[in-house]
């Protein structure tokens, strides 16, 4: 298996943005709703289920489609969108397997706002944690038949955040370098704001 890193520009529906959508702070706005609208409504049906008292099966497969919805928008859309990402595996003619994450370089006319990237990071972050919680809970409160559900949306959550950090990072730079980078700039910051302040 092979991974590679493309630093290309990410052609994204080639489709021209016009000035009422530049001038917004969120540019796909149908896009950050669906980001979020899957997620959350997995959680919803999760928590809710026990509480309305559905059928577990129904409430199973309501869970699981809101997953594999989810899974399928944020890879194949809106990490396109929101942040110039995108990542698959691609079956060379000799068999072999390869991953490819690719980012869309900042110098391009298409950036992302910081709002849809902001969107896009906490939702693909926050996510995979609760549903982490939730496998904890659900092992602690003995509720077995749930630990299923909540595995298949620790992975799929857990793919995606992994497939967009490679894409983010990179293959020439690991994230601890990443870690130590950002917290030197907050740092920096903090303390040319307060020397501002004084």
């Amino acid at each position: 298996m092979k991974l590679d890193n493309v630093d290309d520009d990410v052609s994204l529906f080639d489709a021209e943005e016009d000035s009422a959508s530049r001038k917004s702070k969120v540019k796909h706005p149908v896009a950050s709703f669906f980001h979020l609208f899957f997620r959350v409504s997995a959680f919803l049906v999760y928590l809710l289920c026990g509480i309305f008292g559905g059928s577990f099966i129904a409430c199973m497969v309501t869970i699981i489609l809101l997953l594999s919805c989810d899974f399928w928008t944020v890879k194949n859309i809106t990490g396109r969108l929101m942040v110039g990402l995108r990542w698959w595996n691609q079956v060379d003619d000799d068999g072999k397997s390869r991953w490819v994450f690719e980012s869309r370089k900042q110098t391009s006319g298409k950036q992302s706002s910081a709002a849809e990237s902001r969107i896009f990071w906490l939702g693909l972050i926050i996510c995979p944690i609760v549903w982490v919680i939730f496998a904890f809970s659900t092992l602690i409160s003995f509720k077995i038949k749930w630990l299923a559900v909540v595995v298949l949306g620790v992975v799929l959550q857990g793919a995606n955040l992994y497939g967009y950090v490679r894409c983010k990072v990179g293959t020439r730079t690991n994230l601890k370098s990443m870690a130590t980078n950002y917290f030197g700039r907050q740092f920096l910051k903090q303390t040319l704001t307060k020397q501002e302040e004084s």
